[in-house]
């Protein structure tokens, strides 16, 4: 029995020498690689959705059906989801600031919108850039704000998370009409787009379902609970639906044939990057000049004033050009933008936090306690 037990000390005493050893590098590189993914996991899946595509187009082109499963199922679930998680009574709190509000939908549409406008006209007049890609610009310039991103930004740089919330939903609400509407004026209708239909379609696809998952939220009682506790699932339901729409968007544009090189592509992703830097510095500017006296507004001005969603980008998209085979290019500087416009947010989010408390202390405010907000979709 003696022996037994020292064998036993002697077990405990090397495990606990292995434990403070550093784990062997492929089990640590495997869990780096792992935190990795789950940081960047939207942006991962599409990219190897776009690699998966030019493959074996036909899939994704035919025999998933796209025309049911993408175009419709897909957009349709995201939509539902996103009305489950919106909280709309939340509009209500911040819609007292009304000058706020207003001026961050109209730079967010149309002053973005404009400067992306005249700078993508110059980069084709000049020969530096394929049509295709600088209307994909273009279209994702008068994409609408994000949902959650903006809250996930806000909340972590100290912003005005009413603010913030109203400002999210007030894009989703009215994206589907102003987006048409600003990409038909500046691009114009190139084929056989009939506007209306388009209309008709993105109300049945995006607008019916948000508001039957508000509905759902608010009159079916057990659906709150359900989406508490599923809010992390329902999250990567949405994501995955995201992804299979684009990659059935480039299954179709590599099989009608790309008209775009390498070249293009990096110089498009460059002058996105720009662009984003650009509209951000000059909307900070705006901002501290009209809401001087308010810094927490200020911060959460700078996201809704110049972040562009994805999650109803690609739907508009595939609705206005459903048949064009350039769609799936169209949505390459959106693809761009979005994570562009997170990895800016975050890097700057603590010297915001620092502004936001500089500020305060120089007005003599007392700092309010900040209220986390989950992210509540990706839309």
């Amino acid at each position: 029995g003696m022996t037994n037990s020292v064998e036993a000390t002697d077990c405990s005493s090397n495990e606990a020498k292995l434990q403070d050893e550093e784990p062997p590098w492929p089990s640590r590189f495997t869990s780096q690689l792992r935190e990795g993914y789950k940081a960047h996991s939207l942006l991962i899946s599409m990219v190897a959705s776009i690699i998966l595509a030019y493959v074996y187009p036909p899939l994704g082109a035919h025999y998933l059906h796209p025309k049911i499963t993408s175009t419709w199922v897909s957009v349709m679930l995201m939509f539902i989801i996103s009305g489950l998680c919106i909280k709309t009574e939340e509009l209500s709190q911040a819609s007292h600031r009304m000058g706020f509000n207003i001026f961050v939908q109209f730079f967010n549409y149309v002053v973005v919108s404009l400067v992306v406008m005249v700078f993508s006209r110059l980069l084709i007049a000049v020969d530096f850039l394929p049509q295709s890609l600088a209307d994909g610009m273009v279209i994702c310039s008068c994409l609408p704000v994000t949902v959650s991103m903006i809250l996930v930004l806000t909340t972590s740089s100290n912003g005005d998370d009413a603010a913030a919330v109203f400002a999210a939903v007030f894009g989703a609400l009215t994206g589907t009409f102003v987006t048409p509407g600003l990409v038909l004026t500046y691009i114009g209708v190139k084929g056989n787009i009939d506007i209306i239909r388009v209309l008709i379609k993105l109300s049945i696809r995006v607008l019916l379902p948000l508001l039957v998952g508000q509905l759902l939220q608010k009159f079916y009682a057990p659906t709150q609970d359900f989406v508490a506790e599923h809010r992390k699932s329902l999250k990567g339901v949405q994501e995955w639906c995201l992804v299979f729409i684009i990659y059935c968007v480039f299954c179709h544009t590599f099989e009608t044939g790309i008209e775009t090189s390498v070249e293009s592509l990096l110089l498009m992703t460059f002058l996105q990057i720009v662009v984003l830097i650009s509209v951000m510095a000059l909307a900070w500017v705006c901002l501290r000049v009209l809401f001087r006296d308010e810094p927490k507004l200020c911060v959460t001005g700078l996201f809704a004033c110049t972040q562009k969603t994805i999650s109803l980008g690609v739907p508009l998209i595939n609705a206005i050009y459903e048949n064009d085979p350039n769609a799936g290019i169209y949505t390459l500087p959106l693809i761009v933008w979005h994570p562009m416009q997170l990895v800016i947010g975050s890097a700057m989010a603590p010297y915001l936090v620092h502004f936001v408390k500089q500020q305060e202390d120089q007005l003599g405010r007392k700092p309010l306690i900040v209220q986390k907000l989950s992210s509540e979709s990706i839309v």
